[in-house]
């Protein structure tokens, strides 16, 4: 694979993702799906997918780097394929399993906002409030997105313009190669909010359910049982807060009836790696991201179960897609749990 500007230009994660690229040629499928420019720089948009080439194989897409300061979540992705690609030379397992689940790689979403060391693309827009719809609520101020201008953070871009290429190539590969399978799921990794880490799924812009809240309590009870210490708390975003222009609610609105989309969001928690080092607060990068080598490494250690975990339940999903009274009961016991009515 040919060198891009980006990676002439001191991207270092963008080198790392277009080494794996050339190293994993016989076996991922790199695809380009779009470019940016920030500052005279040229950026591309990659994907790159492995195992079942069959339509309408379950399939999952990992995605990181929508914000640009969030690092952590592209060098868990970037850490993850490498993985992958040393695995597939013995793990005939995995082989196995590839055969009938396709993977999506999406690592860096916003690689001019990661390499200007900002939180928005290259235009000062918030790829995470760019979608259209507004939300069904109050949000709060400005970090539920604004339209004030790019010069304010959050910022959603200009009523009525066309989403950003970042965006729309986020939503385009989902509608693609996600979405119109009979199952799909996507992962989205982010960083910056709470002292733990944290799955969010839809709703963002109302603390209405979605249609499919018994499919998301069945995989959280899937994922306790198996990892019973795992730490996650699991939940709509919407018991957060609420925002304008998610992505992820935009997605999952606009799956074709009769599919199952489920997306997620990964928040890792960096509060608790500024408690545990708070001279990171006087680093853009520190308030993001782990600091501490032995830090950063525990975090790529922790996560690996999660995506694993999704590459399993989606190899055999007869065995636990709800269906019928066993779908009723899950429901109360999810509205239970999650449907207060309120964002927190």
């Amino acid at each position: 694979m040919a060198q891009s500007p980006a990676a002439d230009d001191g991207l270092a994660e963008m080198q790392q993702l277009e080494a794996i690229l050339e190293a994993g040629a016989g076996r991922l499928h790199a695809c380009r799906v779009g470019e940016v420019q920030a500052r005279g720089q040229r950026f591309p948009l990659y994907t790159a997918s492995i195992g079942s080439n069959d339509p309408n194989a379950p399939a999952i897409g990992f995605f990181a780097g929508i914000h640009g300061l969030e690092r952590i979540g592209t060098h868990l992705l970037l850490d993850y394929m490498r993985m992958l690609l040393w695995r597939l030379e013995w793990d005939a397992l995995l082989e196995r399993q590839l055969q009938s689940v396709r993977l999506l790689f999406m690592p860096i979403v916003n690689p001019g906002g990661m390499w200007a060391s900002t939180r928005a693309n290259p235009n000062g827009v918030d790829l995470m409030r760019n979608a259209p719809q507004d939300a069904v609520g109050r949000v709060p101020p400005l970090a539920g997105g604004q339209r004030v201008g790019a010069w304010l953070p959050w910022y959603r871009g200009r009523r009525g313009a066309p989403m950003e290429t970042e965006s729309a190539a986020v939503l385009q590969v989902a509608a693609q190669q996600l979405q119109g399978r009979p199952l799909s799921f996507a992962l989205d990794c982010h960083s910056g909010y709470g002292w733990g880490d944290s799955i969010w799924f839809p709703y963002a812009r109302t603390a209405a359910p979605m249609a499919h809240l018994p499919e998301m309590f069945a995989l959280k009870t899937m994922f306790e049982q198996a990892h019973p210490h795992h730490g996650y708390a699991f939940e709509p975003q919407s018991r957060q807060y609420l925002l304008h222009g998610d992505l992820w609610d935009w997605a999952y609105d606009h799956t074709p009836p009769g599919n199952i989309f489920l997306p997620m969001t990964l928040e890792l928690g960096s509060w608790l790696w500024i408690k545990k080092n708070p001279r990171q607060l006087f680093s853009r990068q520190g308030i993001f991201n782990p600091v501490k080598a032995h830090r950063t490494a525990r975090v790529l250690r922790r996560h690996a179960n999660l995506l694993d975990f999704l590459g399993r339940v989606a190899y055999a999903p007869e065995r636990w897609l709800p269906q019928g009274q066993r779908r009723e009961a899950l429901l109360e016991l999810a509205t239970a749990q999650w449907q207060d009515g309120k964002p927190r």
